[in-house]
């Protein structure tokens, strides 16, 4: 979730398992009916012959909803996507990732701390207004003698009570649905977001047998499906969901903290938004540790699901021919707001702006000049190649300015680091503003559809 906020506890999750089993895979385009439940939220954060014609019902027009659409607000400037939910009949704006699996919302008694440790006033964590207090919940059931707990790549970590509740994101309820309830909270919130909404797999799941964070492991991880995997458990949606992340427009990241309608969740289907004849259907990688402890994609029969991870075939951009452009370890996350590559293409990419983006030591990140010309660039996934529009490449900072005033931009794509084993990359909202995604936790795999340019 937001920039840099992979989660980090791979090793504490060495031989956990998942029911689910792998699926064999080809690649291919994949044709998907309109969605059952389908909600609008807010920017910040071989061809299936069945399915044929539900697709061309879907490319250049926008669909009616079938059931229910909720209208949200954003914040964060667009580095984040929101998303609506109620839980135990009270409402909470939780950032919406594919790139994490708990489904957490801020306890109304909580501690705040920086992420050195140290308790620090609750408004610094600046979650927004509701918070939950499971007293008040008719339909709250807690978990006895467990922890919820959650570290991400940022730094910032929560831990709590976990428990039972129904949740309910439109018009679709799990009922009996886990979900963490953090009190002691290191966060760099938003002021507006109360928690997130994850829907990623089993294994990146936070609750473990010890009423103590610090004594958290592997040995005593308790692996629970998230809300999407128990909405199919429960009969009540087919299993896939679709999302659409709208492009902000430049002044928005700049200067709004809130930007509403900004794209679409839709479950049981694909989003109502235009797609073109771009598309394809790639396999989910499953993880496992290799000789030297280090989790990597893996078909080994111990291997499973984490996140959605898919084979870059390469990337293309002025220039690429001369470097690696291979990865297979890179993650589509709603969750993080920038392209995180490996560093040759990163390298190689940013001197083809003009003029050419400069690697800043104090932030850690390719900074560019705001009216800088972006070069063209696109993601190679299942021999199908996805253009990345020039526009979001360019992204300002709303909360960095220069020693003048003015508004700092950074690269659309950035630097992860070499691409070696245990490294993980992620195409981001950069890359998910010009496609729609398709998840399916259950037959494991993604569909990727071009937009048409908008």
């Amino acid at each position: 979730m937001g920039i840099l906020a992979l989660i980090s506890l791979l090793s504490l999750f060495s031989g956990a398992t998942r029911a689910v089993h792998p699926a064999q895979h080809i690649s291919h385009s994949a044709i998907l009916p309109h969605a059952e439940f389908a909600i609008p939220f807010t920017a910040k954060r071989p061809r299936r012959e069945s399915k044929k014609h539900a697709l061309r019902g879907l490319r250049g027009i926008y669909s009616k909803l079938r059931t229910n659409t909720v209208a949200l607000d954003g914040g964060a400037f667009d580095t984040e996507y929101l998303v609506n939910i109620t839980i135990g009949g009270k409402n909470f704006q939780v950032i919406m990732d594919t790139g994490s699996s708990d489904t957490w919302v801020v306890h109304t008694n909580f501690t705040c701390f920086d992420l050195s440790g140290n308790s620090i006033p609750a408004a610094a964590c600046e979650f927004g207004p509701a918070q939950f207090d499971p007293a008040d919940s008719l339909t709250f059931q807690l978990f006895p003698n467990v922890t919820f707990f959650v570290r991400y790549g940022s730094g910032e970590s929560l831990s709590g009570p976990a428990g039972f509740d129904t949740v309910t994101v439109g018009e679709l309820s799990v009922s009996k649905q886990e979900i963490g309830i953090p009190n002691h909270n290191a966060f760099l919130g938003d002021g507006v977001s109360e928690g997130v909404f994850g829907l990623a797999f089993p294994e990146l799941t936070s609750v473990w047998n010890t009423t103590t964070a610090q004594n958290a492991s592997g040995s005593n991880h308790i692996l629970y499906n998230p809300f999407f995997l128990n909405a199919i458990q429960q009969n009540k949606i087919q299993n896939f969901f679709s999302i659409s992340l709208n492009r902000p427009t430049f002044n928005q990241q700049a200067h709004d903290p809130f930007d509403p309608h900004l794209g679409f969740l839709a479950f049981g289907g694909s989003v109502p938004i235009p797609i073109t004849d771009t598309a394809v259907t790639v396999p989910i990688q499953r993880y496992a540790a290799n000789a030297a402890h280090i989790f990597v994609p893996s078909d080994a029969a111990n291997a499973t699901f984490t996140w959605y991870t898919v084979d870059i075939d390469s990337y293309t951009f002025p220039g690429s021919s001369t470097v690696p452009t291979t990865n297979n370890n890179t993650i589509l996350d709603t969750g993080t707001t920038l392209n995180w590559v490996p560093t040759a293409v990163a390298v190689a990419y940013n001197a083809q702006f003009s003029p050419p983006a400069t690697l800043d030591s104090d932030l850690g990140v390719y900074v560019v000049d705001c009216n800088a010309t972006a070069p063209p660039f696109s993601v190679v996934l299942g021999g199908t190649s996805f253009a990345v529009d020039p526009r979001d490449q360019i992204v300002p900072q709303a909360n960095h300015k220069d020693v003048d005033g003015n508004t700092i931009c950074v690269s659309g794509t950035q630097d992860e680091g070499l691409d070696v084993p245990g490294n993980i990359f992620t195409l981001g909202d950069v890359f998910l503003h010009n496609v729609v995604v398709t998840y399916n936790p259950v037959d494991d795999e993604v569909t990727v559809a071009q937009r048409p340019h908008y």
